[in-house]
């Protein structure tokens, strides 16, 4: 039997870290804030990263093949939050964000602890979120630092 109240306490207990998952198609670019990543495999380097189905981003993965994941540093709230809205509200949400693009040709935040950059190598649509598989093929840091986590920014997402 599936205690509904017990599913939402322990799923909110799950650890996330908080990233913005820069993405493009062609010459547009976006990002958003993601918390379901995590990593998948050691040889080759690869990392997880499920993806609301739909929005904006989620189809411009699947068009592009590729994203970069920026790592907020812990503090850096404010910035996590201006990537939450979904770009048909909003805009360009880079507008007084300064980033480059990678290898990738995706958006990376300069003022974060590093990225990374991934290939899409697999996907799995379950529910209402694609769990993209991406081999990292590009990475730097920053700055060393304390990653930014979801449960010290008061805000859930999960459950």
């Amino acid at each position: 039997m599936l205690d509904e109240q017990a599913k939402k306490t322990l799923l909110l207990k799950i650890p996330h870290g908080l990233y913005v998952c820069g993405v493009k198609n062609e010459d547009e670019v976006n990002g958003f804030t993601a918390s379901w990543v995590m990593q998948c495999s050691f040889k080759p380097p690869m990392v997880v990263n499920c993806v609301k189905q739909d929005s904006i981003s989620h189809s411009m993965i699947q068009s592009s093949g590729v994203f970069a994941l920026s790592f907020l540093e812990a503090g850096q709230k404010d910035l996590a939050q201006k990537f939450f809205k979904p770009m048909r509200r909003v805009g360009n949400k880079f507008e007084d964000v300064e980033f480059y693009l990678g290898e990738t040709g995706c958006p990376i935040i300069k003022d974060t602890l590093g990225y990374v950059e991934c290939k899409v190598v697999g996907s799995v649509d379950q529910g209402d979120h694609t769990v993209f598989v991406g081999e990292v093929i590009g990475s730097g840091t920053h700055r060393d630092g304390m990653p930014l986590l979801l449960e010290t920014t008061g805000w859930q997402y999960g459950g």
